[in-house]
């Protein structure tokens, strides 16, 4: 999977020099998951994206964006502007079986703490596959974003820590390490209404139907 879209040049050169600063410790954000149990993965997986960016390491993203005359660039600011942390884990393996159900719920485990609610669940038994989009909220205001994604031959988590627009998440698909695939689980569920209404989620019906497929639950 390729992971970078028509913007390669601009985010590779914002990790290259956000990577490159040593980051102050600092409180740890609300919202922000524990991802070291992924870690063991890498020696496993034929890719790894494993990106963090928080603090000033995230200003210095978006000070690199604003300095560009690229509209897109722009765009993205608008995204990330309040967000506070950027954390995905990314692995690509040559066979199947090479993570745990163990491994993925002690990352889902994680998102039943208080204001952690999943919108969005996807399963495919013919591909083996499940998405599952989790917001973090304070009554109507969103403070972060979690998708996770597990496939036979992969295993993806993007936990955005801050305040963002569902509507936009998409718009990170292809930067900062977010795989181009997360738009596309993400962005028609999550889409607000015109009438200002919250965003859609699975229907009863379609909640019962993937918790009946789903032998991972």
């Amino acid at each position: 999977m390729r992971i970078f879209g028509k913007q390669q040049w601009t985010t590779q050169l914002i990790l290259a020099m956000a990577l490159s600063c040593t980051a102050m410790p600092g409180v740890a954000q609300a919202g922000k998951l524990q991802l070291k149990n992924l870690d063991k993965l890498a020696d496993r997986a034929a890719e790894v994206n494993d990106v963090s960016l928080d603090g000033s390491l995230l200003q210095l993203a978006v000070g690199v964006l604003k300095a560009s005359d690229d509209p897109d660039s722009k765009q993205l600011v608008d995204v990330i502007k309040d967000l506070k942390g950027i954390y995905v884990k990314n692995f690509e393996f040559d066979s199947p079986g090479q993570y745990s159900q163990a491994d993925v719920e002690a990352i889902r485990s994680q998102l039943t703490g208080p204001g952690w609610q999943r919108v969005v669940t996807s399963f495919s038994k013919r591909s083996n596959e499940r998405d599952e989009v989790y917001l973090l909220k304070n009554g109507d205001k969103i403070n972060g974003v979690t998708v996770l994604v597990a496939e036979a031959r992969e295993l993806t988590v993007v936990n955005l820590v801050g305040a963002i627009d569902p509507e936009k998440l998409s718009e990170l698909s292809g930067h900062f390490g977010v795989p181009g695939e997360v738009g596309d689980h993400s962005k028609p569920k999550l889409a607000p209404r015109k009438d200002g209404t919250k965003p859609r989620s699975a229907t009863p019906e379609q909640k019962k139907e993937n918790d009946d497929d789903n032998p991972m639950e």
